[in-house]
């Protein structure tokens, strides 16, 4: 039995909670919170749940295996780093800190101390992305060309992180998952509409070798609410809406054949090629419920997360370019 202690019951706390009450050979055994309210709610939903104001509390229970920070971005860092040194594994809501330098601590106190570290990035646990690696790495939709996202909203405005830290990061996420790759520069524009506020718009564009091009848009002032990717491969393309119900993934056989004309060499012909439309079957499983499983088999077996520290740091050292560029005017950045 692996004996967690879960920091913030805010937004995103009472949802662990509930995913970790159906997870077999978990339990939640203390919870923080600063908010009388919220530790009020905490105690009628789980009476048997132990209550703390106070997280040093948690980290001084020896009968706690492992912490689950959600929290605040601003407090992550803190937060992360004595929980790792009282020798907990720990799992932190997305980002998981405010800076790469802060990463690369926790990276370190975590290897120094045998724990397991994960970053809460939800998407790469999702059957429908997990699907569209196993289509790309079968090969079955060509070469990648293009990866085109929108995510937007009339969303919360966030006070420590501007709307790339706070929607592009799964977008971030999800291509650290997919391509086992950084990009080798990044272009970023956006604004801040309101005085005193962090970005809410911003329009982020990352080039990869091998011709691939990535490009997301993310806004915290739409009337409506879109969640859509389109992936471009030179057999066939993707559709991914995680708004739907149902078919959250299309695959469509279409793209274009391209011949040169026989009398004139020079002159380049552009066919279409227009196919089928297919959408395959998906577990309909919760992805925050596939990342704490995951979290438990890795405390278990000792093993690497698949979006471990190193892959929390990928995403920030991307936002810090990208931030960087927005804040001078879309110049180009280089990821060493």
């Amino acid at each position: 039995m692996i004996n967690v202690g879960i920091i913030g019951f805010g937004y995103w706390g009472p949802n662990i909670v509930r995913n970790i009450m159906s997870i077999e050979n978990m339990k939640v055994l203390q919870i923080a919170d600063v908010n009388n309210d919220r530790l009020k709610q905490a105690n009628k939903l789980y009476p048997s749940v132990i209550l703390t104001k106070d997280p040093k509390n948690i980290f001084e229970n020896k009968k706690i295996d492992a912490v689950i920070i959600a929290t605040p971005v601003s407090t992550h860092f803190e937060l992360a780093y004595n929980s790792l040194c009282a020798g907990k594994h720990t799992l932190v809501e997305k980002p998981l800190a405010s800076s790469s330098e802060e990463c690369l601590k926790l990276i370190d106190i975590a290897d120094k101390n045998k724990l397991v570290l994960q970053v809460d990035h939800t998407f790469p646990y999702t059957e429908a992305v997990k699907k569209i690696k196993f289509l790309l790495k079968s090969n079955s939709l060509g070469n990648l060309l293009y990866y085109d996202s929108v995510r937007i909203n009339l969303g919360l405005f966030q006070n420590d992180i501007n709307v790339i830290g706070d929607l592009a990061i799964h977008d971030l996420s999800i291509l650290d998952f997919l391509m086992g790759k950084q990009p080798i520069s990044i272009v970023a524009n956006g604004m801040a509409h309101h005085s005193g506020q962090n970005e809410n718009i911003a329009y982020v564009t990352l080039i990869y070798d091998d011709n691939f091009i990535a490009n997301i848009h993310v806004n915290w002032l739409s009337p409506i609410k879109i969640r859509k990717i389109l992936i471009g491969c030179d057999k066939k393309m993707i559709v991914y809406n995680d708004l739907e119900p149902a078919e959250k993934i299309k695959i469509y056989d279409k793209g274009i054949l391209s011949q040169r004309d026989s009398k004139q060499t020079y002159q380049m012909r552009v066919g279409y090629r227009l196919g089928d439309v297919n959408s395959p079957h998906l577990e309909n499983t919760e992805a925050l419920y596939a990342v704490l499983d995951h979290f438990k088999n890795c405390i278990s077996k000792q093993s690497i997360p698949i979006t471990d520290g190193l892959s929390g740091l990928r995403v920030i050292k991307i936002i810090e370019a990208a931030t960087y560029s927005m804040e001078n005017s879309g110049i180009p950045v280089s990821i060493s």
